[in-house]
């Protein structure tokens, strides 16, 4: 009774902290001064996490499905471990690089009239995607805990409805963190 208490605060207190600190390092006007050349290849790799998540979210799907349980936790724990791993690199970069403009084509930080027109709608669709995958990023932090938390405790039924509603939230998390990074390479500053 006493862990699932703790684990209860411990999950809250991450659910909240997590998209605090993201917030704080995205909104922040004032950025980490660090002039290391691999920093702008931090969005890339993060695309490749999001792209390695998707394929264990995956295969740990089927080995559940097969009930090879020791594949299924080994994926399982690589999709956190890569989901932590993202986390720290994209805090990383956006407490020291400012954000993409979505169609910024001069990045020069503004998006100008001109680049405006030539976007089109196609900044509709973008920004609905990016919403959307920010949206459920955040919201998809606590199932995900308590997933794991279920598992490890052996409540395995508690376990199975909370994967019910989470792996696809979790699956959608990841495939558009690959397809948001996609369409706004062009726009990362250089």
């Amino acid at each position: 009774m006493k862990d699932s208490k703790v684990a209860l605060i411990v999950i809250i207190l991450l659910s909240v902290a997590v998209p605090g600190l993201i917030g704080v390092f995205l909104f922040s006007p004032y950025k980490i001064s660090a002039d290391y050349i691999w920093l702008k290849d931090i969005p890339a790799f993060n695309a490749l996490v999001n792209s390695m998540t998707a394929i264990f979210l995956l295969m740990g799907k089927r080995y559940a499905r097969q009930g090879e349980i020791l594949w299924h936790k080994f994926f399982m724990s690589f999709a956190l471990t890569l989901g932590i791993i993202f986390v720290l690199a994209y805090s990383l970069y956006h407490s020291t690089s400012p954000s993409a403009i979505f169609g910024d084509a001069n990045l020069n930080g503004i998006l100008e009239h001109g680049e405006e027109i030539r976007i089109g709608n196609l900044r509709y669709f973008y920004l609905t995607v990016l919403l959307t995958h920010i949206g459920m990023s955040f919201v998809v932090i606590p199932f995900v805990l308590f997933a794991f938390y279920f598992a490890i405790a052996g409540e395995i039924e508690k376990h199975k409805k909370t994967v019910k509603y989470t792996w696809p939230i979790w699956m959608f998390v990841s495939v558009t963190g690959v397809l948001v990074y996609f369409l706004a390479s062009p726009y990362y500053p250089q």
